[in-house]
């Protein structure tokens, strides 16, 4: 190897070191409580019939998610400011309204994770729920963007966890093998149970985060290469995650072929401890459920602000103080706090979690309408969607956005 190319290859790895944080923080929150309750509920009801979907997901994931991050790069804005500037602010505020239901439903889901691991240690929720809300709020009012991005990374790394769950697990390979193939799209459970994971993969909020935090990073055109292989590599991973999990939950939830009832996070816990030990068992899921739960609250809490101050025209960054951007962190306080009354109130949160994924899917045509739009027009000319590829991403947005409706719809109605 020259000179020049050790120069060149240490001048990249640099580069994507410096690059790396907002599209795997926001991959690792992916994997968050909302989608380790879908995805055990998945396991216990569906055996491993949702694996080879979820892997089918990976394409559409990147494919969305490249596009937020290079909207953030090409512009420097987020999607809320770039609608409010290029069409107005009736349609900015569509999409900050739609973005509200999306962090919500994510919000209510971590947190009800997060009092489910309190409970299981003999916590009461509200005990849990004051402890998280007051600790994040303090960690994002007296950091900087990097540091709480920093923070997310190092919780999110409790998720791999649950790889050492799927491995204790000890699935029986032949009957993976023989479920994956089958898909029972005839079944309306079925049919729900798919528009929630496809509510958990490809996610509103997730889209919006990548393209904020890129901005409120301060990376440009120039990381762009290095930011989409680290987007790639958080996609990658962030299935692997889903698929280790469902692996573990569809050895052990289930018995005989029946799944046992999963109404309490708690329940959940207690299933996967009971098959894979009382103290590893317990401590396995209840890191992996605490890390994703933890991320992902910081990820949607920054998001709905970032979303808040791009359409009220104020400031709305980590690297402001809270008096100079009272805004952007009253959403933030405003939203932490009331979604933790809602899990206090001691909700059936097994099934909000679910509703929320599959509310996700139903509001994926309204994100993916605006983030196709976006690409095609306000990207600079050389980073502009157009072309083959601007082809292939209108037909996979369509499906997308086609299944997650029709599985919605259809599991709710039908």
């Amino acid at each position: 190897m020259s000179t020049l190319q050790f120069r060149r290859r240490r001048v990249f790895w640099a580069q994507l070191l410096y690059t790396a944080g907002p599209g795997l923080v926001v991959m690792l929150a992916d994997t968050d409580a909302g989608s380790i309750i879908t995805i055990a509920q998945s396991g216990a009801k569906w055996g491993y019939h949702f694996l080879l979907p979820n892997l089918l997901f990976v394409p559409f994931m990147f494919m969305a998610q490249e596009l937020a991050l290079r909207l953030g790069l090409g512009t420097g804005q987020g999607a809320a400011e770039l609608v409010l500037r290029r069409i107005g602010r009736g349609s900015a505020t569509v999409l900050l309204i739609t973005l509200v239901a999306s962090c919500f439903g994510a919000l209510v889901s971590e947190m009800s994770g997060l009092a489910g691991a309190g409970l299981a240690f003999g916590l009461p929720a509200w005990l849990t729920m004051g402890g998280t809300v007051a600790g994040l709020i303090l960690m994002v009012m007296t950091g900087s963007y990097r540091s709480v991005e920093r923070i997310a990374l190092f919780l999110g790394l409790f998720e791999l966890a649950f790889f050492i769950m799927a491995w204790k697990a000890k699935p029986d390979f032949a009957q993976v093998f023989h479920e994956i193939k089958r898909l029972p799209l005839y079944d309306n459970d079925y049919l729900y149970l798919l528009a929630a994971n496809l509510g958990t993969s490809v996610i509103p909020w997730a889209l919006f985060y990548q393209q904020s935090a890129s901005v409120d990073k301060g990376l440009g055109r120039a990381q762009l290469k290095a930011a989409r292989i680290e987007t790639f590599a958080g996609v990658i991973l962030c299935q692997s995650i889903t698929s280790a999990l469902l692996i573990a939950a569809g050895a052990t939830l289930r018995s005989g072929g029946d799944s046992v009832p999963l109404e309490t996070v708690e329940q959940i816990g207690m299933a996967f401890t009971a098959t894979l030990g009382g103290a590893a068992g317990r401590a396995i899921f209840v890191l992996g459920l605490t890390g994703g739960a933890l991320v992902a609250t910081i990820v949607v809490c920054l998001t709905l602000a970032w979303a808040v101050g791009e359409v009220l025209g104020v400031r709305h960054s980590l690297e402001h103080q809270p008096r100079q951007a009272p805004w952007f962190y009253g959403a933030l306080t405003l939203m932490l706090i009331s979604g933790g009354l809602l899990v206090a109130s001691s909700l059936n949160l097994v099934a909000l979690s679910v509703a929320a994924g599959v509310a996700n899917a139903l509001l994926l045509p309204v994100v993916l309408g605006f983030l196709y739009w976006l690409a095609r027009t306000a990207l600079p000319e050389s980073l502009r969607l157009q072309g083959a590829y601007g082809i292939a991403a209108a037909i996979a947005f369509t499906v997308t956005a086609g299944v997650g409706l029709y599985s919605g719809l259809a599991g709710t109605l039908w």
